[in-house]
């Protein structure tokens, strides 16, 4: 086994990057629901009425994404936003995780639909398998694609600083702070839930995903991958009893991890990864 080099500095990403990280994600997509907030006739006759699949929507979900390759590349270059995606590549994880992520998330779903009371009552909500494949579709070319900015970029940067559970939580703030004013817009899937919710489901799931994040060892295409999950248009509508049973799991899962959680060992800090020259075996 060939040693791993060390990281070179010109590839690395300072902590202070998170301060335009967050100017970028907040001004875009605060700039544009903003303006549909204060000038909805305007940018309705312009730009059209906004909805969860308006093109512009898309540009305020996508800009965390945004934020990190501009980051990425102001810092490194081609060369490090190249490694920088690779990340997108890592699968490697416990089989436990694997069957929480295909499993156990349908069956959070499954089990507060059941305790609202719809499961059996409400319909699948698409009529043709063509209908159900644009709707998957979607789901995972939007909400996904945050991931390259919330735990490919904001998370390393906070574990440089902070042990995971409080990594975790203060970016599940900042997270759900980010989607307020989704709230206040009719004609986005959020303006018909509720914000109080909604902010502590980004509590719990931003704390769960920090553990995923680490034993994956900095993989955005889980992170990305269970942000899909919680998207997925075939689950039936569980809302606020799948948050409550994601604040159950977030809670045990600080608890049975407490040693980790709650110090910086083990914590994935790299937002770009050395350059491994490791053989398997």
């Amino acid at each position: 086994m060939t040693p791993i080099a060390p990281a070179s500095k010109a590839y690395r990403i300072p902590f202070r990057s998170l301060i335009p990280f967050l100017l970028i994600t907040f001004g875009i997509a605060w700039g544009i629901l903003g303006l549909y907030i204060v000038l909805p006739e305007r940018m309705g006759a312009v730009f059209g009425q906004l909805s969860g699949n308006h093109p512009l929507f898309f540009l305020a979900v996508y800009a965390p994404a945004i934020a990190a390759f501009a980051i990425v590349l102001r810092c490194a270059g081609f060369g490090g936003l190249r490694r920088f995606l690779g990340r997108a590549l890592l699968w490697r994880c416990g089989a436990a995780w694997y069957a929480f992520l295909i499993i156990g998330l349908p069956l959070i779903f499954i089990g507060g639909s059941a305790l609202r009371g719809n499961f059996f009552t409400e319909p699948f909500p698409f009529t043709s398998f063509q209908a159900l494949l644009v709707a998957l579709v979607f789901a995972a070319i939007k909400g996904p694609i945050e991931e390259f900015g919330w735990r490919g970029l904001a998370l390393p940067l906070l574990q440089r600083k902070f042990p995971p559970i409080w990594g975790g939580l203060i970016l599940g703030i900042i997270w759900g702070l980010w989607h307020f004013p989704a709230f206040l817009l009719s004609g986005t899937q959020q303006s018909e839930w509720s914000f109080t919710a909604f902010f502590a489901g980004c509590l719990a799931i931003s704390v769960i995903v920090t553990r995923l994040f680490n034993r994956s060892h900095g993989s955005i295409l889980l992170s990305a991958f269970f942000h899909f999950q919680l998207m997925n248009p075939i689950f039936p509508d569980a809302q606020p009893y799948d948050t409550y049973l994601l604040i159950v799991i977030a809670s045990l899962i600080v608890w049975w991890n407490r040693k980790d959680m709650f110090t910086k060992e083990g914590s994935f800090t790299e937002v770009i990864p050395n350059q491994r020259k490791v053989a398997d075996g």
